[in-house]
């Protein structure tokens, strides 16, 4: 376990102060960060900052009182679909995550230059803030990348795009199958869906293909979607009110997609709204999505089911860009630990199995360790856990030593003396491989997704990918 013993480093003069208050947003892009108020789960221990890059991304910079001199650099989820950086979700976040200051790192986080899809934009706008950490700040000791969900995927790929920037990296319930195949199972879903419902679209309204998530000019709302979900399998009401016909919808679906009921809303709107976002604000209404072959199977009619769900097949280019700006080619060279819920209902434990062969596939698995929760929660973990976990890292990292699964849980009692949240980590545990719980399409089989050959020879097309 490692202990706070360094003493604490000297802030620049016309360093942070806590002030009370909200955060306020800089009177211009790239402006000298400014002093905020902490968020409460830091107010007492740390100093804030914040600003916003050249970008106009909003960040987010907390220092501890008694600063380790060690820096985590945090990625956030998501993605968000507003159009603007909204600078309230880097401090949301370090709420979240406060247990990183409270074991002693600074902290910096990016809310990103807009929302919407584009992981190496929120890859750039996140190592643009840990270069203002340094530049207002100082130099870190050791610099760690951490995300959570999407920002699993942005840290990971963080971590491959600016190699000599990080020391180590934490990927935490992580989409780290990347995203041309780690939606694969939302594809589903949403044909699935459709096949059953058959409102949305209804036949009355202008009909477009389903991998587009949504028609472009349509103006249906999150609440608009839930309507639809309550008409088609009476989501919301309880099991005995449900008519036949809803119960057996939903069964069906949950059957053939394998997604948990009280999450399906969740993913349903993923399905819409950010296929929406990807395919038409993204990608020029090109298609990243297939489903051509795949057979699907626990319906109470699969023969019927299969014959009449919608196919499609991706445009290759279209599969090209988003690969290229989201897939992971595991060539990392920093020792990385990774710590997933083995019941996330959100990004399955499976995609832990995509991230291990995509690291076995570029040769540096021996760099990568991961340790599994039983919990099945997707957005927050026990602090407890995010301590073991951030303290193995940072063990390692200094000492050379990699630790096992066994040793991390090894250390959370000690954590939790501290934070309470409880111990859950289960050094035992292996997930099934990502097929198991997606069916492949044509070469999803082989990891990684994106070989270090296709994003040496992409990098020089400035044509491929997603614009920021």
């Amino acid at each position: 376990m490692r202990h706070l013993s360094r003493p604490a480093r000297l802030v620049p003069a016309g360093a942070l102060v806590v002030l009370a208050g909200l955060l306020a947003p800089p009177a211009s892009a790239a402006a000298s960060p400014t002093p905020v108020a902490c968020p409460p789960a830091v107010a007492e221990l740390a100093t804030c900052w914040g600003g916003q890059d050249d970008n106009g991304a909003y960040y987010t910079i907390a220092v501890p009182e008694e600063w380790n001199g060690d820096l985590v650099v945090h990625a956030h989820g998501g993605p968000d679909l507003a159009e603007e950086s909204d600078p309230a979700r880097s401090v949301e976040d370090l709420d979240r995550w406060s247990v990183m200051v409270r074991e002693g790192y600074a902290w910096v986080g990016s809310a990103y230059r807009r929302g919407g899809y584009g992981t190496r934009m929120a890859v750039a706008d996140t190592e643009s803030a840990r270069r203002i950490f340094v530049e207002e700040v100082g130099e870190p000791d050791r610099t760690y990348a951490h995300g959570q969900s999407w920002g699993g995927d942005v840290a990971a790929k963080l971590v491959e795009v600016h190699p000599t920037s990080y020391d180590g990296a934490l990927l935490t319930n992580g989409v780290l199958a990347g995203g041309s195949r780690g939606y694969d199972y939302r594809v589903d879903l949403r044909v699935v869906y459709q096949y059953y419902c058959g409102n949305h679209p209804r036949p009355t309204e202008p009909q477009y293909p389903l991998w587009m998530g949504l028609r472009e000019g349509s103006t249906m709302t999150s609440a608009g979607l839930r309507a639809r979900l309550q008409e088609c399998t009476g989501l919301q009401s309880d099991p005995a009110s449900r008519t036949e016909l809803q119960q057996r919808n939903l069964d069906d679906i949950l059957a053939v997609t394998g997604i948990p009921e009280r999450t399906i809303e969740s993913h349903l709107r993923f399905a819409t709204f950010t296929f929406r976002d990807i395919v038409h604000a993204r990608l020029g209404g090109r298609n990243p999505f297939s489903n051509q072959g795949i057979r699907y199977s626990g319906s109470h009619d699969d023969k019927a089911l299969n014959a009449g769900v919608e196919r499609f097949a991706a445009d290759p280019s279209a599969r090209r860009d988003l690969s290229w700006d989201s897939d992971l080619t595991g060539a990392v060279d920093v020792p990385t630990v990774t710590l997933h819920a083995i019941e996330d209902p959100t990004a399955f434990v499976e995609h832990e199995s995509a991230y291990r062969e995509t690291r076995e596939g570029a040769g540096t698995d021996d760099l990568l360790v991961q340790a599994f929760s039983k919990e099945s929660e997707h957005s927050s973990l026990s602090d407890s856990g995010y301590a073991s976990v951030m303290g193995a890292l940072a063990d390692w990292v200094e000492t050379g030593t990699r630790p096992t699964p066994a040793d991390i849980a090894a250390t959370c009692p000690s954590y939790d003396a501290r934070y309470g949240a409880g111990c859950f980590l289960d050094p035992a545990f292996t997930p099934d491989s990502y097929a198991s719980r997606v069916e492949p399409r044509p070469g999803g089989l082989r990891w990684p997704a994106l070989t270090a050959a296709q994003e040496r020879a992409w990098s020089h097309r400035p044509s491929i990918g997603i614009a920021p």
